[in-house]
């Protein structure tokens, strides 16, 4: 009897979190089975579409579609399987054809979906592939010459997987029906094992292809790359040299790091999931355990060989070119650090300047001022000369007018001098508080 505990009140994402480590389990299946694998690009309005679509088959089938918030979900359909998984930048399909006693990829599981249905799948096709695991003990497969023809005749690369219990083999090439192919020799498999194993070869085959959107990205920006280099080279050089103008070589220096920084923003985000996609290459080749078989490349040497250097240049194009911003960063520091010392040299002889037409214009103020002192001592001078002879008129005063005046200059002027010298000191004192 189940005993119901009065715990708090569950987080609302509580069981969709709980369960989302069992979302994506790998599917069941009854050996022998033949599987298609198809990965579409889709754009935003056809990732709405294709729940629809695929409602549609289940109705056909009279099987519940997927939820309208799924991104994962799988089904029986009469005579297949099917499983389908929407990831962030593609959605995978994948159909079972169980107990498929033919020979290999002589009849595939896409034979048994609904063409018309088929046919109109939004998106468009990353990935095709077809796989078939067949008993190792099977009389039309008993080497690899017999392997190899199933693959047309290419070489095929293969290994010893998930412990010795089953036999991996392909040639990682599309052939004439716009599939690739993998064969599984079932020595021990069981039903879980055989699923994990079909998953783990599907998503090697669609990871290594969506790594490898970055690749034409990095050949198509290494020439401008190594334009950029070459530019800055140019202003940098300019830099060394006392004659360049610092003011055109910043303008272009920034400009050269609007561009750079414009092709960081456009292409950062295919970078970073180019590493992130061969990341996860490498983890479900790990997966796979696999054990050499004499004579043949395993799935990790192959992608060691072909893969790495192309996922290598993507890290590399990224790399030099957040080197080469920094690089422009550094440049452009140096060069603000030069134009404003530039202006400051500028703003220095300006203020010297200043100061001379200052020193000139006191010199000129305090002629002025003496020219002044020598007026107003005239003035008042007259003033007394006036006053005296104005004097004299009276019987009781009798001064001598030319005398007085003449004495009077010098008192006159002591006293003007004074009280302008008290006032330039008072003036003096205001500025100074």
């Amino acid at each position: 009897m189940t005993i119901l505990f009065p715990i708090p009140e569950n987080h609302d994402e509580r069981f969709s979190l709980h369960n989302e480590v069992h979302a994506r389990s790998p599917i069941t299946l009854k050996l022998p089975v033949t599987s298609s694998f198809i990965a579409l690009s889709l754009s935003s309005e056809e990732r709405n579409l294709e729940r629809i679509h695929l409602t549609k088959l289940c109705d056909r089938y009279g099987v519940p579609g997927p939820k309208e918030d799924a991104a994962h979900f799988r089904a029986t359909l009469d005579s297949f399987k099917i499983s389908w998984e929407q990831h962030a930048e593609f959605s995978a399909y994948s159909f079972y054809d169980q107990n498929n006693t033919e020979t290999p990829f002589s009849k595939v599981a896409l034979e048994q979906v609904p063409i018309d249905w088929l046919s109109q799948l939004p998106g468009k096709t990353i990935v095709a592939a077809h796989a078939s695991i067949i008993n190792a003990d099977t009389p039309s497969v008993p080497d690899i010459k017999s392997i190899s023809k199933l693959f047309s005749g290419n070489c095929i690369v293969g290994a010893e997987v998930t412990g010795g219990a089953a036999r991996a083999y392909t040639d990682f090439k599309i052939h004439a029906d716009g599939f690739s192919r993998f064969l599984i020799l079932d020595s021990e498999l069981k039903p879980g094992q055989a699923g994990r194993l079909l998953q783990r070869l599907f998503e090697i085959e669609v990871y290594r292809v969506m790594a490898l959107l970055a690749f034409p990205i990095a050949k198509q920006l290494t020439p401008e790359l190594n334009n950029a280099n070459q530019q800055l080279l140019t202003i940098t050089s300019a830099m060394t040299s006392s004659k360049g103008n610092d003011n055109e070589l910043l303008d272009e220096l920034t400009t050269l790091a609007a561009q750079i920084e414009n092709n960081i923003s456009t292409h950062q985000y295919r970078f970073g999931a180019a590493s992130a996609y061969y990341r996860l290459v490498e983890q479900r080749i790990d997966e796979l355990r696999e054990t050499r078989i004499q004579g043949l490349q395993t799935i990790g040497e192959f992608m060691n060989r072909r893969l790495t250097p192309a996922i290598n240049t993507c890290a590399s194009t990224s790399k030099r070119f957040n080197s080469l911003s920094k690089r422009i960063n550094n440049a452009g520091q140096l060069l603000r650090t030069r134009v404003d010392m530039t202006i400051e040299r500028q703003n220095q002889a300006l203020l010297t300047s200043m100061d001379l037409r200052a020193k000139m214009q006191l010199r000129l103020q305090e002629t002025v001022e003496g020219l002044s002192i020598v007026a107003i001592t005239s003035y008042i001078v007259s003033l007394i000369n006036t006053v005296t002879k104005a004097a004299n008129t009276s019987e009781h005063i009798d001064l001598n007018p030319t005398l007085t005046t003449g004495l009077s200059i010098p008192i006159v002027l002591l006293i003007v001098a004074l009280a302008v010298r008290r006032i330039h000191n008072k003036i003096h004192t205001w500025n100074e508080d």
